[in-house]
């Protein structure tokens, strides 16, 4: 039994490599499928791990999954309000990254994601995530990603060449 600890809680939930990183090509990928998130994962996550972290994280409460609607045997992966609540936490371990491990900050789909300023730039990130998942999660399947969320998915010092997931 896990203390009532806030961290040993949050652990049990996120203390693995995978579930952050399946949340963040969810997040900042604009990944939605469990075949994008298998090929677009350039850690390569096995099929078996990524299918256990999906079902996990539906079963805690981070994702939902949804029929897609032109495709019977596919479904989408949507971000529930507590997952968005992460992007604070996602930025700030990037920023982490970048300042304290080797080689960190190559071509990754969190791409900026340390150079947001603060609160008002994880606002804004939270409430293009809201609308994209929650709000019209079926046509935040193929609309275009909102500005800050486009930059966000451009490695550093590549040019946004399409905006589309």
């Amino acid at each position: 039994m896990t203390a009532p600890c806030p961290i040993a809680l949050t652990m049990d939930v996120l203390g693995d490599r995978w579930s952050l990183v399946v949340l963040r090509d969810i997040m900042f990928g604009g990944r939605r499928t469990f075949r994008d998130l298998l090929s677009g994962s350039p850690e390569g996550i096995a099929s078996n791990i990524l299918s256990a972290r999906l079902k996990r994280l539906v079963a805690e409460g981070l994702l939902t999954k949804r029929p897609d609607p032109g495709h019977s045997q596919r479904v989408h992966y949507t971000l529930t309000a507590p997952a968005i609540a992460l992007v604070p936490v996602m930025a700030t371990l990037s920023a982490w990254g970048r300042a304290h491990r080797p080689g960190a900050g190559s071509a990754c789909s969190c791409g900026q994601l340390a150079q947001l300023d603060g609160a008002a730039d994880w606002q804004a990130v939270m409430d293009a995530l809201t609308a994209r998942h929650l709000a019209d999660p079926e046509g935040g399947l193929t609309a275009p990603l909102p500005p800050i969320l486009a930059r966000l998915a451009t490695p550093p010092g590549r040019a946004q060449t399409e905006t589309m997931p």
